[in-house]
Formats: C-alpha cells, sequence, structure tokens
C-alpha cells in the first residue's frame, strides 16, 4: 500500500531523502504551495507534513478526505488546528527536539549582543564612525542570569552560561529544588529572581498564567540596570512596560526575538530604543537545526508506516481503534481534569500527584487514563511538547511523582476520576462521565458542582454572602463578555462559594483584576481547558 506524503513549506534535502528511500511512498514536495493548491491537493494525501507558514484550520482539514496524520517540522501547534483534527480522526505530531539547542544558543547570542551593544557598533562603523567609548558593555562571567522555565531549552541556556563562568538561578514552579540541583541550578521565586539576576531569560510557553508575565509591576522589581532577553513567545513580556522601563533607566536593555505581534510593526516603540536587540524570530533559524528536524520528522513517519507507532501524537495515546472508542471520552475529561488542575492548583513546591479511579473505569486502561492527566497537566505550563510517550520523563524530570489507585467502588457514580496536587498546598479536582460523552467536573476540594470543562473559564471563590455572584456577572457583562454557563458550589461549614463560569472570550488582564476587586471575591483565575 502507497503512503502519499505532501511537504507544504519545504523540508531539509536530508529528511526529504529519508522519505524518498522508504518503502511504500509517493511524496510530493513544495517549499511554498498557495492555500488554493494545497487544499486541490489535500484530497488524497495520507501525511501532510509543515512548518509554521501553512495554518491547517478546519476548512483544510475539510478537503483531505484521506488524510491520516498531520506533522509540525518543529515545536509549536499554533498554525494547526489540533481539536479540529482530532474530531476527524487525524494523527497530530511535532518535532519538539530538533531545535531545542539552536534556540538556546540564540538566547545565549542575545545576551552577548546587548551587554556588549554589537548592534549599534555594527551600525555605527558602517556609518563611517569610530565611538569606541559610546560602546563600552558589560562583562558577563561572574553575573547572574535568571532563567524563568527550567525545561529542555532551559537547562541548555543554563549549561551554556555556567561554561561561561556565569551563576544561574530559576524561577520554575514545577520543578523542584532537588531536580534543579542536579543542575547545580538555585530555585527561587519570581519576585527573588528577578530581584537578584543581572540578566534574565525567558524560557516558558504563552499560557493564560504567563501572559504579561513581566509587566509594569514585575519590570520594577528587577535590579536597576538588568537585562531582559525573550527567545520563547511574545506576549510574555508586556512591551509598553518594557519600553517605560527601558527609556526610564531602570533597565539597561533589552534583547527580543518574539513580539506580540509579528511580524513586528515598522512603528513600534521598540524600534526607536538604543538599547534594545531585535530579531525576527530566528530562535529555530540555523541550517542544523533544519537538517535535525528534517530528519526527526523522516524518522516519525518511517515509524509510523512501518509499525504504526505515533512518536511525539500530541492527541492520541498509543492505543487500538477498538480500545480508543470506549475510552475516547475518558481520555478527553481526564485531559481537561489534568489541565485544570495544573491553572488552579498549587504553583509552588509541586511534589506528588495522586491519581483514582472509581467505578467501572477502574477496569479499564488506565496507564492511557493516567497519561491523559499527566498530558493535560503538562500542556499549559510547558514550552517543550508534550505527549503520551514523554510526559512521565517530564515529571520525574521535575521531581514529581505520580500515585495511582483504584476501587471498583463507587458512591455517587458509576465511575469517577479524582486528581490530587500536592505542593505547597494540596488541590483536588474530580470528574465524571455523563451520558455517553460529556465530560463533567463534580468535586473542586470540599465543594460539590457540576461544570463543563470547555473552553475558556473563570474560576473563583469568594464569600457565600448575598450580592457577590450578582455583582461578578454585572461586570462581566459590563465587559463585553458573554456568559455561556454558570456552574455553582458552596461549602456551608466555610460559608465560601465557588463557581465556574463558561465565557464566549477571553477576558483581558485589567478585567480579571476587576472581577478580584468585587466585594467579598477571594480568588479569581482565568484558565483554558
Amino acid at each position: 500500500m502507497k503512503h502519499k506524503i505532501l511537504i507544504a513549506d519545504g523540508l531539509a534535502k536530508e529528511g526529504q531523502t529519508l522519505l524518498k528511500n522508504s518503502p511504500n511512498v509517493e511524496l510530493l514536495s513544495f517549499d511554498a504551495i498557495d492555500r488554493k493548491a494545497l487544499k486541490e491537493a489535500l484530497g488524497s494525501v495520507d501525511i501532510l507534513i509543515v512548518r509554521s507558514r501553512t495554518t491547517v484550520d478546519a476548512d483544510l482539514l475539510d478537503s483531505a478526505a484521506s488524510l491520516k496524520v498531520v506533522i509540525r517540522a518543529g515545536i509549536g501547534l499554533d498554525n494547526i488546528n489540533v481539536p479540529a483534527a482530532t474530531e476527524r480522526g487525524i494523527i497530530v505530531m511535532n518535532a519538539p527536539t530538533g531545535n531545542i539547542v539552536t534556540t538556546a544558543e540564540h538566547a545565549i547570542a542575545m545576551l552577548f549582543a546587548t551587554s556588549r551593544h554589537i548592534a549599534r557598533a555594527d551600525a555605527s562603523i558602517r556609518a563611517g564612525k569610530w565611538e569606541k567609548k559610546l560602546f563600552q558593555g558589560s562583562e558577563i562571567r561572574g553575573k547572574t542570569l535568571g532563567i524563568i522555565g527550567l525545561g529542555n531549552i532551559g537547562k541548555v541556556v543554563a549549561q551554556r552560561a555556567q561554561g561561561l563562568e556565569m551563576q544561574v538561578v530559576t524561577y520554575d514552579p514545577y520543578v523542584t529544588p532537588e531536580a534543579a540541583a542536579k543542575y547545580n541550578i538555585q530555585v527561587l521565586s519570581l519576585e527573588d529572581l528577578l530581584a537578584r539576576a543581572d540578566y534574565v531569560s525567558i524560557h516558558v510557553p504563552l499560557i493564560p498564567a504567563t501572559k504579561n508575565l513581566l509587566n509594569a509591576k514585575t519590570l520594577q522589581l528587577m535590579k536597576k540596570g538588568a537585562y531582559v532577553i525573550n527567545c520563547a513567545r511574545g506576549g510574555i513580556v508586556d512591551e509598553v512596560a518594557l519600553v517605560e522601563h527601558l527609556q526610564s533607566g531602570h533597565l539597561a536593555g533589552a534583547a527580543l526575538d518574539v513580539f506580540e505581534t509579528e511580524p513586528l510593526p515598522a512603528d513600534h516603540p521598540l524600534t526607536r530604543l538604543p538599547n534594545v536587540v531585535l530579531t525576527p524570530h530566528l530562535g529555530a533559524s540555523t541550517d542544523e537545526a533544519q537538517v535535525q528536524v528534517g530528519v526527526e520528522v523522516a524518522d516519525q513517519v518511517t515509524q509510523y508506516i512501518q509499525g504504526g507507532v505515533l512518536k511525539n501524537a500530541v492527541n492520541v495515546p498509543n492505543v487500538t481503534l477498538e480500545q480508543l472508542s470506549v475510552l475516547r471520552p475518558y481520555l478527553t475529561l481526564c485531559e481537561r481534569i489534568g489541565a485544570f488542575a495544573a491553572q488552579v492548583g498549587p504553583d509552588r513546591k509541586l511534589s506528588k500527584l495522586r491519581i483514582r479511579y472509581e467505578g467501572v473505569i477502574s477496569q479499564y486502561g488506565r496507564e492511557l487514563l493516567s497519561l491523559s492527566v499527566l498530558k493535560g497537566f503538562l500542556t499549559p505550563l510547558l514550552s517543550t511538547g508534550v505527549n503520551y510517550v514523554n510526559a512521565r520523563n517530564l515529571l520525574k524530570e521535575r521531581g514529581i511523582r505520580v500515585e495511582e489507585s483504584v476501587s471498583a467502588e463507587c458512591d455517587d457514580y458509576a465511575s469517577l476520576v479524582e486528581l490530587k496536587v500536592e505542593g505547597e498546598t494540596s488541590f483536588v479536582c474530580a470528574g465524571t462521565i455523563f451520558g455517553k460523552d460529556e465530560p463533567r467536573i463534580v468535586q473542586i476540594d470540599n465543594f460539590n458542582i457540576d461544570a463543563i470543562p470547555d473552553g475558556t473559564i473563570l474560576f473563583t471563590k469568594n464569600q457565600d454572602q448575598p450580592g457577590v455572584i450578582g455583582a461578578l456577572g454585572t461586570l462581566i457583562s459590563s465587559l463585553g463578555i458573554n456568559i455561556a454557563r454558570m456552574h455553582l458550589g458552596r461549602d456551608k461549614a466555610k460559608k465560601e462559594a465557588i463557581a465556574l463560569i463558561n465565557v464566549d472570550s477571553p477576558l483581558t488582564s485589567d478585567g480579571v483584576e476587576a472581577l478580584k476587586k468585587v466585594k467579598g471575591m477571594l480568588l479569581v483565575k482565568q484558565i483554558s481547558v
């Protein structure tokens, strides 16, 4: 049986050669196929390989009657509608390891460039000037590098920096001090890291919890004369606040490879600041990285064709179609419980995840269910691709233990899945399936609730007193946000109540802050599941 493969955005020749030499493969390769031609060609294609240029949305997938696999030749999946692919039974894979080193090296290059004014000095000489005194720089030896996010890329940055005789500290609530100590790195709170670091390098994904992580308030906590380096994702640094702190002289400089809007507008205030180094999202742009990604993709395709192996699949576990038909709704439930707990539960000193299965579901493939919980838990927290293969190792690297237990008995439901997150505090979330396939959250800590975990959700806790929920709904409405559903739970003994509010569109950070100021409000978190 021939497998028809289409490369839409180009792929390193080394990867293409491996694919051409694979048996039973028909290869179509384009450096930049336009959308109309791609839709016409997809009708008989089995495997689609894209980079960042092609958008794989529901409309495109509707043209792909034979498509079985979409592979992103890189880490990010921003241009692939994974839920739409999943609904159509299409496997989505990525290539998460090929550009780890090159992205880390770019961060180090940016550190040097901003410390020694490389870009400005080069431009000065090209203009016929010799301004040696103007471009006196800073030595990095002996300085402190604060790494926000000690994932795969963050670790490589740390190793390179230590080789340059820098002191390295990290803020990563999902890495234990013991795990970081293996790399001779100290774990600090965000506030302590910002106060101590001469350079702050960002290596976390853009999620609600990291949106504008460095903002007017947190940038002010940084040591005067420090530098910000962002080669992760635009939007983690509040660009308006960054400009203000650079103009005031509180920060000595910044080096940015990513931006809230890309391409960066030509009239953006950042382009007018002399103490900023800007590059057009070059983190993964090296010859070596492209070769590594190409070979990685070719290897994944070969393993899939020859043995049905799903390597780096992000939406399908290693399971037969017969098993999947039974487990699919519970896999969805487990992933959403994990994602919910990751965004609402404790974010400091995480040590253990306890997963418990009760009732009928305890008799099925618990390993797959647990992997779905872990994948859901890690995905909102890490920039590195998370899948059913690497989820356990990613937790192990961070010193977080996983314990599983089962009980054939379940008092209130046919089946129940419970996740307890243990850290500086603890958090419990439990859910079940209503009907044939509708996931529901039925317990949050000591609160009983009946909530649908889907889309953007506002999770609130408040004093159980008149007027709070009414004020909350009125304020959300005044922000132009439509409430799709609202689910309530209460603890009469503690006189506290919670709400899970499904909204049609996310609130801005200012909107969330406004909700926190409602009288009687104890907690507001905006999450996505």
